[in-house]
């Protein structure tokens, strides 16, 4: 008969896993979510792609006036600007609304992943998503001609992560805010709506200057903030202070809002 000893065997070590790998585990998850729902990637992808080729068409034919700029040059980053909107504004709030609705969330803080952790893999997904659908529009951008300014790049390519970041934070927020309050129907209808109202009137695509004296509300929105930064960044290489200001202030607003109100079902 043989006997077995317990020298050199496995010794079970029970415990959730170290926060890092939750957090990036629950962001892979959120991003292949995001990618595979048809409607978030129309919002992300489809109607920035549509604006942006309908409007470069548009804007040679009506010979639209944006000053000394070219149409594309001028539309090219307000339409990134947009998609930055799309996604870290209207689809985070429908994807976690719909989540609140169906319990996602709570059985979620029941796991051994924190809620802040939850929180966190959310945003890095939406970073993640942000990047992909950026680079997929700077390519059609590109091939429609649009030339940002090459007098310092290592400057514009700074200046333009800095509106990124500081847009997706103030949408986010804003996002996560109205999820957090609002019934899943409510956020997904007003989501759509200030989506909609922001795109056509909202400064980001074209500049607040374009809608006469409404223009100096409108550089107060975060959409008319976000595309003014865009365009800085793309147009002059440079960092539009004001519009960093009103992003930031919005951040804290959604932020301060969403700690004090969010829901978990």
């Amino acid at each position: 008969m043989t006997s077995s000893t317990s020298t050199g065997t496995f010794s079970p070590r029970p415990g959730g896993a170290p926060l890092g790998r939750q957090v990036a585990a629950q962001a892979r998850m959120e991003a292949r979510l995001m990618l595979r729902n048809g409607e978030q990637l129309l919002l992300a992808l489809v109607i920035p792609v549509i604006v942006l080729v309908g409007g470069v068409v548009a804007a040679g034919r009506l010979r639209l006036d944006l000053g000394a700029d070219r149409a594309v040059d001028v539309l090219a980053p307000g339409v990134l600007a947009l998609a930055v909107m799309s996604t870290a504004f209207t689809s985070i709030a429908i994807a976690t609304g719909f989540e609140r609705r169906y319990g996602v969330i709570k059985r979620l803080g029941s796991s051994p992943l924190p809620r802040h952790g939850l929180l966190l893999g959310k945003v890095l997904a939406l970073l993640n998503v942000v990047a992909l659908q950026l680079a997929v529009l700077v390519v059609v951008a590109l091939l429609l001609g649009w030339r940002p300014s090459t007098e310092d790049p290592v400057a514009s390519v700074a200046a333009t992560v800095l509106a990124v970041a500081a847009g997706t934070w103030a949408f986010a927020s804003l996002g996560l805010f109205v999820a957090g309050v609002l019934r899943a129907e409510a956020t997904l209808a007003l989501a759509n709506l200030v989506y909609l109202l922001l795109m056509a009137g909202g400064g980001v695509v074209l500049p607040p200057s374009t809608y006469g004296a409404a223009g100096r509300l409108v550089e107060w929105l975060p959409s008319g903030a976000l595309g003014d930064a865009m365009r800085a960044a793309s147009l002059e290489a440079a960092v539009d202070g004001r519009a960093l200001l009103v992003l930031l202030g919005w951040g804290v607003v959604g932020t301060v809002l969403t700690a004090r109100t969010f829901s978990w079902e």
